[in-house]
Order: C-alpha cells, then structure tokens, then sequence
C-alpha cells in the first residue's frame, strides 16, 4: 500500500507518554510530565459544572465566548498593561498547543524560516516542519541557559519569518530579561519578522522574577501572537482552553486556522475560565508562591540526595545535573533506571533537543507540581534506593 504521511509516520511518540506509561507499568511516582496532581480552583470547576446544566451547549463563536474574550482582554490590561480589542483581537483555542499550531499555520508559508530556540518543547519542530518552513535553530546553553546574542542574530536573514519563543521556558524554567527581549524585539524590527510567543506560564515566575510579554515592548504591538493557557494557569491541564491575542489582522489568519482545526472549543469551560481570570491578584500571587515553596521542597530533597540542581525561576520544572551521582550512562538511561528501580520518574532533557546526539545528555527533568507528599514520597525512595545500593549504584548501571 502506499505510505503514509513521511513526517508523521517517523515521527515518535513523544517522550511524556513513553515515561508516563514507563510509570505506571514500574508503580512509579511520576514527576516527569508537568500536571498537578490536584484539580484548580473550586470556583472555577463549579461554574463549569453549572454552565453545562444551563441549556447553552452548543456551538459556540468560532473565536470563543464574548465573556471569555472580554476576560483575556482585561487580563491583558490588568497584568501587562496591554490594551486589546476582545471583539477583534483575541481567539480561544482547545489548547496552547493547538494556539502554536493556528499561529504557525497562519504565518507561515512553504521555504519560510523560522527561528526556534533550543531546548525546545516537542511539539515546535514537527508543526514547522509539516508546514514546509525551515527551522534555524539557536541553543541555550546549561547552566545559566543565557541568550547568546551573536548566533541567534545570526540564524536571522532574508527568509526569516517568525521567532517561536517561550518564557517563561519549558523545560530550563528560564525567565528572559528585559535585555534580551529588547535584543530580539531589535531583530524583529530589522528583519521585518513576527513572533509566535508561548507564554503559558506567565503567572508562573520566583523570587521576585516578573514575566515580560514581547507584545508590551515598543514596536512589538503588531509583530506578536501571544498565547496564554487556562491549563497552567488554574491547575486545570484537562481543559485544554488557550487563548491568542494578536492584532487584527493577524488575529482574522489564526481564526481561519483555528476553524480548521478544532473550530471552537467547549462553552462551558470558557464560561469557566472567564471567572477564573476575574479572581483577585491574591489567587495568581498565591499560585506562584505556593509553586515556589514546592519548588525549595524539591530542589533541597534533590540536591541533599547528590544532584546538581539548575535554577529554576519560573514554570513547573526542575533540571537537575545527575553526574554528581556517578552514573556513567546517558540522560534516556538514567531516566529509565530511575523509574524501574526507585519508582520516581522525570524527563531526559535531551528530548527537547533536535538532534539528541548533539544534545547534553546529562540532565533530568523534574516537576514539582505535585503535592508535599508526592514530592516527599519521591524523595524517600530515592534515598532508598540510593541508600541500598550504595555509593556506588548509579555507576552500576552504563548506557
């Protein structure tokens, strides 16, 4: 028979699934794929319980519920200073990711190039790819994961597009400075290109860290598609609700994405999140917090036990160094032992890399979106398993 679709056909299935399927097989405790592990706000949950006994489930505008759309737009003004036309200038996705998608879609054509900063979430490559542009990618480099100026200038040229650009950043959990916003707003500018800015930790930032949209610099009005998550933002990943604000224009190509698609998403969940983003800035400063102190709950259990630990200044994740172990195989086989012997799990973070042979192969990824006793449970068997086995146990085992 005649072969599939080239690109998708050998395209794996990505990492979280094989880790988490990895866990539950070894009755791991899986701090790999970044979900909490407690439902959202019981405000929001209950408007969506009671949207969907109202008598208002059917289709929905394509671009989302005018309460939701209203909402975005005032959270844009309230948190970033972003004045934004609900009507015209925001679209409601099933999902961020399905919002990368849409905005790809609507910017890109057929030898486009596209800048992609490494690491990398993993769904960024292959939607550039089925689109037929060229990625042009930079890299951050551990442990410090600062922006280096002169390659990312250069992967800019006549062909150039767009930047895709996350930050806060999953997976290094870096915050980008206002200085290095500014050095790719300059770009930007000189090369007449967009960015596509995946922004669905923004309230998600530490020790006095604030997030800086792109879209609120001078000159970056027009040349921005942002896109926010309901997801990340009310401990509530299942819901699969996104949000792109974009200027008009820019706004009307990702809706006729958006439409072919998912067209719309479910009425009852943007009803919800629309009271969501109405709470008071107590609840988006008590979400951070609370991350924060599970981040320090995590990262002191995981350095006391031998990792290196990176600094995390936002999102939902940790990466650690685990040479300081002693184990002499690469980040895929350490993340396997770990689940099948200490039954915790986390991400090698080469899988955000791609070309993973290139890739530093010595770190592991953690989420600490979890509750104390899941991290603490983690922690324990770890020190188990690192106790039993000895000082020497990591090193036992070679890729």
């Amino acid at each position: 028979m005649k072969p599939h679709n080239t690109l998708l056909a050998n395209t794996g299935t990505t990492i979280f699934t094989v880790m988490s399927a990895l866990a539950v097989q070894h009755g791991a405790v899986n701090l790999g794929q970044g979900f909490p592990d407690e439902d959202g706000p019981a405000d929001v949950r209950r408007a969506a319980a009671d949207a969907l006994l109202d008598g208002r489930n059917q289709y929905p505008p394509m671009t989302g519920l005018p309460e939701l759309r209203a909402a975005v737009a005032a959270a844009n003004r309230r948190f970033w200073g972003i004045e934004v036309d609900p009507a015209s200038e925001v679209v409601v996705t099933s999902g961020a990711t399905e919002a990368i998608t849409a905005c790809l879609m609507a910017l890109l054509d057929p030898g486009d190039e596209v800048v992609l900063i490494e690491p990398l979430y993993d769904t960024y490559l292959p939607v550039v790819r089925m689109l037929g542009a060229v990625p042009k990618l930079v890299r951050l480099e551990p442990p410090k994961w600062e922006l280096p100026r002169g390659p990312l200038a250069a992967a800019f040229g006549p062909r150039t597009k767009a930047i895709l650009m996350n930050t806060p950043q999953n997976p290094c959990s870096k915050v980008f400075t206002a200085a290095e916003l500014a050095f790719i707003a300059d770009l930007l500018q000189k090369h007449d290109a967009y960015a596509v800015c995946d922004e669905v930790y923004e309230h998600l930032t530490f020790d006095g860290w604030r997030h800086i949209p792109l879209m609120s610099l001078p000159g970056m009005r027009d040349r921005c598609a942002r896109i926010g998550s309901a997801g990340k933002t009310f401990s509530l990943t299942g819901w699969k609700v996104g949000y792109v604000t974009a200027p008009k224009a820019l706004a009307q190509t990702i809706a006729k994405a958006h439409q072919l698609l998912t067209f719309t998403t479910p009425p009852n969940l943007q009803r919800a999140v629309a009271v969501g983003l109405a709470r008071d800035d107590a609840y988006f400063q008590g979400l951070a917090d609370g991350l924060a102190a599970k981040r320090d709950r995590l990262s002191a259990g995981l350095a006391a036990l031998g990792f290196g630990v990176l600094e995390a200044k936002g999102t939902y994740f940790i990466t650690t160094d685990f040479r300081p172990l002693g184990f002499a195989g690469d980040d895929v086989a350490f993340c396997r032992w770990l689940t099948e012997t200490a039954k915790v799990t986390a991400i090698p973070v080469s899988a955000f890399y791609a070309d993973a042979a290139t890739a530093p192969r010595h770190y592991a990824r953690f989420a600490f979106c979890k509750h104390d006793a899941t991290l603490d449970e983690a922690l324990r068997r770890m020190r188990t398993t690192f106790a039993a086995r000895g000082a020497e146990a990591p090193r036992a085992l070679t890729a």
